[in-house]
Protein backbone atom coordinates (compact mmCIF):
# COMPACT_ATOMS: atom_id res chain seq x y z
CA UNK A 1 0.00 0.00 0.00
CA UNK A 2 1.27 3.46 -0.89
CA UNK A 3 2.11 5.88 1.94
CA UNK A 4 -0.35 8.72 2.58
CA UNK A 5 -0.06 11.77 0.34
CA UNK A 6 1.43 14.65 2.38
CA UNK A 7 -0.82 17.66 2.83
CA UNK A 8 0.26 20.93 1.27
CA UNK A 9 -1.80 23.94 0.16
CA UNK A 10 -1.17 23.15 -3.50
CA UNK A 11 -3.35 20.01 -3.36
CA UNK A 12 -6.25 22.44 -3.98
CA UNK A 13 -7.00 24.23 -7.24
CA UNK A 14 -9.05 27.39 -6.67
CA UNK A 15 -11.15 28.48 -9.65
CA UNK A 16 -11.16 32.19 -10.54
CA UNK A 17 -14.98 32.42 -10.44
CA UNK A 18 -15.49 30.69 -7.08
CA UNK A 19 -16.49 33.91 -5.27
CA UNK A 20 -19.26 34.52 -7.81
CA UNK A 21 -20.55 30.95 -7.46
CA UNK A 22 -20.52 31.22 -3.66
CA UNK A 23 -22.49 34.46 -3.84
CA UNK A 24 -25.02 32.66 -6.02
CA UNK A 25 -25.30 29.84 -3.50
CA UNK A 26 -25.92 32.31 -0.66
CA UNK A 27 -28.61 34.05 -2.72
CA UNK A 28 -30.34 30.80 -3.71
CA UNK A 29 -30.19 29.31 -0.24
CA UNK A 30 -31.48 32.66 1.02
CA UNK A 31 -34.58 32.23 -1.14
CA UNK A 32 -35.17 28.80 0.42
CA UNK A 33 -34.69 30.17 3.94
CA UNK A 34 -37.04 33.10 3.40
CA UNK A 35 -39.78 31.07 1.72
CA UNK A 36 -39.89 28.37 4.40
CA UNK A 37 -39.75 30.93 7.21
CA UNK A 38 -42.54 33.03 5.64
CA UNK A 39 -44.76 29.97 5.15
CA UNK A 40 -44.20 28.41 8.57
CA UNK A 41 -43.32 31.37 10.78
CA UNK A 42 -40.11 29.66 11.83
CA UNK A 43 -36.66 29.63 10.23
CA UNK A 44 -34.91 26.30 9.65
CA UNK A 45 -31.64 25.26 8.03
CA UNK A 46 -31.33 25.80 4.28
CA UNK A 47 -30.26 22.15 3.93
CA UNK A 48 -30.99 19.20 6.20
CA UNK A 49 -33.82 21.20 7.73
CA UNK A 50 -35.73 18.29 9.24
CA UNK A 51 -34.12 16.32 12.05
CA UNK A 52 -35.05 12.72 12.83
CA UNK A 53 -33.23 12.50 16.14
CA UNK A 54 -30.86 14.35 18.48
CA UNK A 55 -28.49 12.13 20.45
CA UNK A 56 -25.93 12.76 23.15
CA UNK A 57 -22.97 10.45 23.62
CA UNK A 58 -19.23 10.00 24.17
CA UNK A 59 -16.43 9.75 21.61
CA UNK A 60 -13.48 7.65 22.76
CA UNK A 61 -10.23 8.06 20.85
CA UNK A 62 -8.22 4.87 20.66
CA UNK A 63 -4.91 4.44 22.42
CA UNK A 64 -1.81 3.39 20.49
CA UNK A 65 -2.81 4.73 17.06
CA UNK A 66 0.05 4.70 14.53
CA UNK A 67 1.54 8.14 13.77
CA UNK A 68 -0.28 8.52 10.43
CA UNK A 69 -3.64 8.16 12.25
CA UNK A 70 -2.72 10.01 15.47
CA UNK A 71 -3.38 13.45 13.97
CA UNK A 72 -5.45 16.50 14.93
CA UNK A 73 -8.37 15.62 17.18
CA UNK A 74 -7.15 12.02 17.23
CA UNK A 75 -3.54 12.78 18.21
CA UNK A 76 -4.11 11.75 21.82
CA UNK A 77 -6.38 9.11 23.40
CA UNK A 78 -9.21 10.47 25.48
CA UNK A 79 -12.94 11.08 25.71
CA UNK A 80 -15.15 13.90 24.43
CA UNK A 81 -18.86 14.54 24.83
CA UNK A 82 -20.66 14.64 21.46
CA UNK A 83 -24.00 15.60 19.96
CA UNK A 84 -25.37 13.79 16.90
CA UNK A 85 -28.13 15.19 14.68
CA UNK A 86 -29.79 12.83 12.19
CA UNK A 87 -31.66 14.44 9.29
CA UNK A 88 -32.68 14.39 5.62
CA UNK A 89 -31.18 16.73 3.05
CA UNK A 90 -34.12 18.95 1.98
CA UNK A 91 -34.30 22.62 2.95
CA UNK A 92 -38.02 22.41 3.73
CA UNK A 93 -39.95 20.28 6.21
CA UNK A 94 -41.39 17.39 4.19
CA UNK A 95 -43.46 14.37 5.19
CA UNK A 96 -41.30 11.28 5.51
CA UNK A 97 -43.07 9.65 2.56
CA UNK A 98 -40.67 11.80 0.50
CA UNK A 99 -37.59 9.64 1.01
CA UNK A 100 -34.28 11.46 0.70
CA UNK A 101 -30.66 10.71 1.62
CA UNK A 102 -29.94 10.63 5.35
CA UNK A 103 -27.53 13.03 7.00
CA UNK A 104 -25.61 12.89 10.26
CA UNK A 105 -23.95 15.92 11.83
CA UNK A 106 -21.51 15.28 14.67
CA UNK A 107 -20.31 17.93 17.11
CA UNK A 108 -17.34 16.98 19.33
CA UNK A 109 -16.96 19.16 22.43
CA UNK A 110 -13.91 20.62 24.16
CA UNK A 111 -11.29 20.00 21.47
CA UNK A 112 -7.98 21.82 22.10
CA UNK A 113 -5.75 23.09 19.32
CA UNK A 114 -5.32 25.77 16.66
CA UNK A 115 -8.67 26.74 15.16
CA UNK A 116 -9.75 27.33 11.59
CA UNK A 117 -10.25 31.02 10.69
CA UNK A 118 -13.39 32.42 12.38
CA UNK A 119 -14.18 29.07 14.02
CA UNK A 120 -15.81 30.00 17.31
CA UNK A 121 -15.60 27.94 20.49
CA UNK A 122 -13.70 24.69 21.02
CA UNK A 123 -15.82 22.21 19.07
CA UNK A 124 -15.05 20.04 16.04
CA UNK A 125 -17.88 19.37 13.56
CA UNK A 126 -18.15 16.52 11.06
CA UNK A 127 -21.00 16.46 8.52
CA UNK A 128 -21.82 13.25 6.70
CA UNK A 129 -24.43 11.56 4.49
CA UNK A 130 -25.29 7.91 3.93
CA UNK A 131 -23.46 7.61 0.62
CA UNK A 132 -19.79 7.84 -0.38
CA UNK A 133 -20.06 10.47 -3.14
CA UNK A 134 -21.54 13.94 -3.69
CA UNK A 135 -24.16 14.57 -6.37
CA UNK A 136 -22.19 17.27 -8.23
CA UNK A 137 -18.50 17.55 -9.17
CA UNK A 138 -18.23 21.22 -8.21
CA UNK A 139 -20.12 24.12 -6.67
CA UNK A 140 -21.04 25.64 -10.03
CA UNK A 141 -22.84 22.47 -11.14
CA UNK A 142 -24.49 22.15 -7.73
CA UNK A 143 -25.73 25.75 -7.95
CA UNK A 144 -27.31 25.01 -11.33
CA UNK A 145 -29.21 22.04 -9.88
CA UNK A 146 -30.20 24.04 -6.80
CA UNK A 147 -31.72 26.81 -8.93
CA UNK A 148 -33.93 24.22 -10.65
CA UNK A 149 -35.15 22.87 -7.31
CA UNK A 150 -35.65 26.12 -5.44
CA UNK A 151 -38.98 26.77 -7.15
CA UNK A 152 -40.44 23.64 -5.59
CA UNK A 153 -39.35 24.49 -2.03
CA UNK A 154 -42.37 24.38 0.30
CA UNK A 155 -44.61 23.72 -2.71
CA UNK A 156 -46.55 20.79 -4.22
CA UNK A 157 -46.11 18.45 -1.27
CA UNK A 158 -48.49 15.86 -2.70
CA UNK A 159 -46.64 15.76 -6.01
CA UNK A 160 -43.35 15.26 -4.16
CA UNK A 161 -44.78 12.26 -2.30
CA UNK A 162 -46.04 10.73 -5.56
CA UNK A 163 -42.77 11.43 -7.38
CA UNK A 164 -40.78 9.92 -4.53
CA UNK A 165 -42.75 6.68 -4.79
CA UNK A 166 -41.96 6.44 -8.51
CA UNK A 167 -38.30 7.32 -8.07
CA UNK A 168 -37.84 4.75 -5.32
CA UNK A 169 -39.07 2.13 -7.78
CA UNK A 170 -36.62 3.33 -10.42
CA UNK A 171 -33.78 3.27 -7.91
CA UNK A 172 -34.60 -0.30 -6.84
CA UNK A 173 -34.28 -1.44 -10.44
CA UNK A 174 -30.96 0.36 -10.84
CA UNK A 175 -29.60 -1.03 -7.57
CA UNK A 176 -30.62 -4.53 -8.64
CA UNK A 177 -28.21 -4.27 -11.58
CA UNK A 178 -25.46 -2.66 -9.52
CA UNK A 179 -26.03 0.99 -10.45
CA UNK A 180 -26.10 3.74 -7.82
CA UNK A 181 -27.68 7.10 -8.70
CA UNK A 182 -27.01 9.92 -6.20
CA UNK A 183 -29.09 12.25 -8.41
CA UNK A 184 -32.21 10.08 -8.25
CA UNK A 185 -31.71 9.62 -4.50
CA UNK A 186 -31.43 13.39 -3.98
CA UNK A 187 -34.73 13.93 -5.85
CA UNK A 188 -36.68 11.58 -3.58
CA UNK A 189 -35.70 8.13 -4.82
CA UNK A 190 -33.54 7.15 -1.85
CA UNK A 191 -34.63 4.03 0.05
CA UNK A 192 -36.61 5.08 3.12
CA UNK A 193 -34.12 3.40 5.44
CA UNK A 194 -33.76 3.47 9.19
CA UNK A 195 -31.00 6.07 9.83
CA UNK A 196 -29.71 4.14 12.85
CA UNK A 197 -28.45 1.33 10.63
CA UNK A 198 -26.72 3.49 8.02
CA UNK A 199 -23.02 4.11 7.40
CA UNK A 200 -22.24 7.79 6.89
CA UNK A 201 -19.47 9.45 4.85
CA UNK A 202 -17.94 12.92 4.77
CA UNK A 203 -17.97 12.65 0.92
CA UNK A 204 -15.51 15.55 0.65
CA UNK A 205 -11.84 15.47 1.77
CA UNK A 206 -10.19 17.24 4.68
CA UNK A 207 -6.75 17.89 5.97
CA UNK A 208 -5.74 15.20 8.45
CA UNK A 209 -2.77 16.79 10.18
CA UNK A 210 0.07 16.04 7.81
CA UNK A 211 -2.12 14.10 5.37
CA UNK A 212 -5.49 14.22 3.53
CA UNK A 213 -8.51 12.13 4.46
CA UNK A 214 -12.19 11.42 4.21
CA UNK A 215 -14.22 10.35 7.25
CA UNK A 216 -16.90 7.78 7.92
CA UNK A 217 -19.13 6.68 10.79
CA UNK A 218 -20.23 3.03 10.75
CA UNK A 219 -22.63 1.33 13.17
CA UNK A 220 -21.12 -1.65 15.02
CA UNK A 221 -23.51 -2.37 17.92
CA UNK A 222 -25.84 -5.29 17.15
CA UNK A 223 -28.84 -3.12 17.99
CA UNK A 224 -27.85 -0.81 15.12
CA UNK A 225 -26.54 -3.27 12.53
CA UNK A 226 -29.77 -5.25 12.81
CA UNK A 227 -31.47 -2.19 11.27
CA UNK A 228 -29.09 -1.75 8.35
CA UNK A 229 -31.12 -1.67 5.15
CA UNK A 230 -34.44 -1.82 7.01
CA UNK A 231 -37.01 0.42 5.33
CA UNK A 232 -39.61 2.43 7.24
CA UNK A 233 -43.22 2.57 6.05
CA UNK A 234 -44.11 6.27 6.20
CA UNK A 235 -47.58 5.95 4.69
CA UNK A 236 -49.85 8.37 6.53
CA UNK A 237 -47.12 9.14 9.08
CA UNK A 238 -45.41 12.46 8.28
CA UNK A 239 -42.82 11.95 11.04
CA UNK A 240 -42.45 8.19 10.75
CA UNK A 241 -38.64 8.20 10.77
CA UNK A 242 -38.44 10.41 13.86
CA UNK A 243 -41.00 8.22 15.64
CA UNK A 244 -39.09 5.06 14.69
CA UNK A 245 -35.74 6.41 15.88
CA UNK A 246 -37.32 7.60 19.13
CA UNK A 247 -38.87 4.21 19.81
CA UNK A 248 -35.68 2.31 18.99
CA UNK A 249 -33.25 4.53 20.91
CA UNK A 250 -35.37 4.25 24.05
CA UNK A 251 -34.00 0.73 24.49
CA UNK A 252 -30.84 0.64 22.37
CA UNK A 253 -27.22 1.36 23.21
CA UNK A 254 -25.72 2.70 20.01
CA UNK A 255 -22.05 2.21 19.16
CA UNK A 256 -20.45 3.57 15.99
CA UNK A 257 -16.84 3.46 14.87
CA UNK A 258 -15.29 6.65 13.51
CA UNK A 259 -13.07 5.79 10.54
CA UNK A 260 -10.44 7.63 8.51
CA UNK A 261 -9.61 7.03 4.84
CA UNK A 262 -6.18 8.44 4.00
CA UNK A 263 -5.50 9.68 0.47
CA UNK A 264 -2.68 7.65 -1.11
CA UNK A 265 -2.86 8.78 -4.76
CA UNK A 266 -4.14 12.23 -5.77
CA UNK A 267 -5.10 11.03 -9.25
CA UNK A 268 -7.17 8.09 -8.03
CA UNK A 269 -8.38 9.84 -4.85
CA UNK A 270 -8.88 13.42 -6.06
CA UNK A 271 -9.37 16.40 -3.78
CA UNK A 272 -11.41 18.57 -6.15
CA UNK A 273 -14.03 16.07 -7.44
CA UNK A 274 -16.29 14.60 -4.72
CA UNK A 275 -18.23 12.50 -7.26
CA UNK A 276 -15.24 10.11 -7.33
CA UNK A 277 -15.37 7.41 -4.67
CA UNK A 278 -12.00 6.59 -3.14
CA UNK A 279 -11.50 2.85 -3.70
CA UNK A 280 -11.38 1.19 -0.29
CA UNK A 281 -9.02 -1.51 -1.54
CA UNK A 282 -6.47 1.18 -2.38
CA UNK A 283 -7.31 3.52 0.49
CA UNK A 284 -8.98 1.54 3.28
CA UNK A 285 -10.97 3.06 6.12
CA UNK A 286 -9.35 2.58 9.53
CA UNK A 287 -10.90 3.03 12.94
CA UNK A 288 -9.57 5.81 15.16
CA UNK A 289 -12.40 6.17 17.71
CA UNK A 290 -15.79 4.89 18.81
CA UNK A 291 -18.95 6.77 19.75
CA UNK A 292 -21.25 5.32 22.39
CA UNK A 293 -24.79 6.58 22.93
CA UNK A 294 -26.75 5.24 25.88
CA UNK A 295 -30.48 4.49 25.54
CA UNK A 296 -32.26 7.85 25.58
CA UNK A 297 -35.17 9.90 24.31
CA UNK A 298 -33.91 11.01 20.90
CA UNK A 299 -36.54 13.77 20.72
CA UNK A 300 -36.27 15.06 24.28
CA UNK A 301 -37.58 18.66 24.14
CA UNK A 302 -34.74 20.34 26.05
CA UNK A 303 -32.06 18.65 23.91
CA UNK A 304 -33.94 19.42 20.71
CA UNK A 305 -34.08 23.08 21.72
CA UNK A 306 -30.40 23.16 22.67
CA UNK A 307 -29.11 21.41 19.54
CA UNK A 308 -31.67 21.78 16.76
CA UNK A 309 -32.48 25.43 17.49
CA UNK A 310 -29.48 26.91 19.31
CA UNK A 311 -26.55 25.26 17.51
CA UNK A 312 -25.21 25.20 13.98
CA UNK A 313 -23.09 22.56 12.29
CA UNK A 314 -20.41 23.47 9.75
CA UNK A 315 -17.39 21.72 8.26
CA UNK A 316 -15.59 25.03 8.92
CA UNK A 317 -16.10 24.75 12.70
CA UNK A 318 -13.07 22.97 14.06
CA UNK A 319 -9.31 22.56 14.02
CA UNK A 320 -6.88 23.87 11.42
CA UNK A 321 -5.55 20.29 11.39
CA UNK A 322 -8.86 19.23 9.80
CA UNK A 323 -9.23 22.05 7.29
CA UNK A 324 -11.92 21.33 4.65
CA UNK A 325 -10.42 20.81 1.19
CA UNK A 326 -11.77 21.10 -2.34
CA UNK A 327 -14.20 23.31 -4.24
CA UNK A 328 -17.38 22.01 -2.62
CA UNK A 329 -15.96 22.47 0.88
CA UNK A 330 -14.72 25.98 0.09
CA UNK A 331 -18.22 26.81 -1.15
CA UNK A 332 -19.87 25.57 2.07
CA UNK A 333 -18.42 28.17 4.43
CA UNK A 334 -20.34 31.34 3.54
CA UNK A 335 -23.76 29.65 2.92
CA UNK A 336 -23.58 27.84 6.27
CA UNK A 337 -22.88 31.11 8.06
CA UNK A 338 -25.63 32.85 6.07
CA UNK A 339 -28.14 30.16 7.06
CA UNK A 340 -27.22 30.28 10.76
CA UNK A 341 -27.36 34.09 10.84
CA UNK A 342 -30.80 34.09 9.20
CA UNK A 343 -32.14 31.53 11.70
CA UNK A 344 -30.72 33.53 14.59
CA UNK A 345 -32.33 36.79 13.42
CA UNK A 346 -35.71 35.38 12.39
CA UNK A 347 -36.21 33.13 15.43
CA UNK A 348 -34.62 35.49 17.96
CA UNK A 349 -32.63 32.52 19.28
CA UNK A 350 -28.88 33.05 19.77
CA UNK A 351 -26.71 30.32 18.23
CA UNK A 352 -23.56 29.32 20.09
CA UNK A 353 -20.90 26.64 20.33
CA UNK A 354 -21.31 24.48 23.44
CA UNK A 355 -18.82 23.01 25.88
CA UNK A 356 -19.18 20.02 28.19
CA UNK A 357 -19.87 22.37 31.09
CA UNK A 358 -22.91 24.00 29.49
Amino acid sequence: MRPPVPYSPDVETVKPDEAQTIAGLCETFGTILQRVAADSGHAVRSVHAKAHGILEGVLRIEDGLPPELAQGLFARPGEHAVYMRMSINAGDILPDAVSLPRGLALKVLDVPGERLPDAEGTTQDFIMVNGPVFQAPNAETFLGSLKLLVGTTDRAEGLKVAASTVLRGVNRVLRAVGVESPTIASLGGAPNVDPLGETYYSVTPFRYGGSIAKFSLRPVAPGLTARTGTEIDASGRPNAVRETVRSEMAGTEGVWEFRVQLCRDLKRQPVEDPTVAWDEDEAPFRRVATITVRPQDSWEPARVQAVDEAMRFSVWTGLAAHRPLGNINRARNAPYRHSAAFRERFNGCPIHEPSAGR
